[in-house]
């Protein structure tokens, strides 16, 4: 019960899914407290996650951890062919997921872990709890709970609570402090770049670097791009954002003016559209245009595609499009995650901070489940701490702790100058 590209790939996959486990201390220390302790015997957990390295080894400790596990991809052009072949032969986790698989592929493999009939979902864009609830009510009664990874999902889940029709509690995973301080800003900063110059093999120095959004994903691209050498350009609708980006030494000016100034542009903002047509036709003949926001509906390319005189593949992941005006456009990996459709994600070290609040808020959802509302929930403050302490304890640093004089003086009032 799978749907993978091909078997034979699996050798190549396990070692690669070896070589991110060197790397992810933190999750091998939860993984192997799990396979004592079996907090998720008889759960059932559906996936939708990006099916990569690093995600293989999370599947793999909450497996460890008692779940009946069933994965499928959540985004057409992230899967690793060889880590869903390893996952399926080798781990026995059924996995739904092939790289470049069509919209209606991608949907019935959604379908086939919802099947299932799961407990638990564990979601990156939103993308299983959105199909339950357009689709799949039946599920919900034996739903317990979910999480979310990403900052695209956790808007949208917030919609649906916000809306009152949220069907089960949700822990947002991305908003955990040692996964979007981390991941989102040093994860995505260096992986988008990476999966840039993948992509392009152009050089990044001395040209200008236009960024949409400065969340923290945007401040870690543009972080990346300067210190590659080029002139960031942020363009922002957030006020304090905007502010931010300008005190980091960045200019910030509306998508419009950058436009015409541009190089390379990449959106980080989770919208919709915030690239449009009239902003392809201004921009310099050449411009690379990528987006490393969860979906590809950050730029408007239906509209370019449907106005363009050709569009043509250039390079693999490179389709140039030649506009009314003659001046020619390169978008990178069809506008979807750049990061994941041109190179491998984040590095698994940041990963194995994200992948640890994953296992431990599944764990915590089956201790809790009974006691939480329809709403979306942070991670508990104590599960984040406890992340971080792993993480540098396998970094081998140690840090003080507060004296009880000190301790005392933190919690009291009557000290004064």
């Amino acid at each position: 019960m799978s749907h993978i590209k091909n078997a034979r790939l699996a050798p190549a996959g396990r070692l690669r899914i070896e070589w991110a486990r060197a790397d992810m201390p933190v999750l091998t220390h939860i993984q192997e407290r799990f396979r004592r302790q079996k907090p998720l015997r008889g759960i059932r957990l559906a996936a939708c996650l990006h099916i990569t390295t690093e995600t293989a080894n999370l599947l793999v400790a909450l497996k460890a951890g008692g779940a009946q596990v069933y994965a499928c991809a959540s985004n057409p052009l992230s899967t690793q062919d060889d880590v869903a072949a390893s996952l399926v032969t080798h781990y026995h986790i059924p996995t739904f997921a092939i790289k470049g698989e069509n919209n209606q592929v991608y949907y019935r493999h959604i379908d086939a872990v919802l099947n299932t009939k799961p407990h638990i979902t564990m979601d990156d864009g939103a993308d299983l709890v959105s199909t339950i609830m357009k689709k799949r009510r039946d599920l919900i009664a034996g739903i317990i709970g979910g999480t979310e990874e990403t900052t695209t999902g956790v808007i949208r889940l917030k919609s649906m609570e916000k809306q009152k029709v949220l069907a089960y509690p949700i822990i947002a995973v991305n908003d955990a402090m040692t996964k979007h301080f981390f991941d989102n800003r040093y994860g995505t900063g260096q992986s988008t770049i990476d999966g840039i110059l993948r992509a392009t093999n152009r050089l990044l120095a001395g040209h200008t670097f236009v960024i949409g959004g400065y969340g923290w994903c945007g401040r870690g691209v543009a972080a990346r791009a300067k210190g590659m050498g080029a002139q960031v350009i942020v363009f922002e609708v957030d006020p304090l954002k905007a502010l931010e980006a300008v005190m980091d030494g960045y200019l910030v000016m509306p998508i419009a003016k950058a436009a015409r100034l541009g190089d390379v542009f990449v959106t980080v903002t989770g919208d919709i559209n915030v690239i449009r047509y009239e902003h392809f036709c201004v921009m310099r003949n050449g411009a690379i245009v990528a987006n490393s926001g969860h979906f590809n509906v950050e730029l408007e390319l239906d509209v370019l595609k449907k106005k363009a005189r050709r569009v043509r593949r250039v390079r693999e992941y490179v389709e140039e499009y030649t506009l009314p005006n003659g001046r020619k456009v390169n978008v990178l990996g069809e506008g979807r995650l750049v990061n994941l459709a041109a190179a491998e994600g984040h590095p698994a070290s940041v990963m194995d901070m994200s992948f640890a609040n994953q296992a431990l808020a599944a764990e915590y959802m089956v201790q809790n489940a009974k006691k939480l509302e329809k709403k979306v929930y942070p991670v508990p403050e104590k599960i984040d701490r406890r992340i971080a302490g792993l993480k540098l304890q396998s970094l081998g640093i140690a840090i003080d702790k507060l004296t009880a004089e000190q301790e005392a003086y933190l919690h009291s009032w009557e000290s004064g100058t």
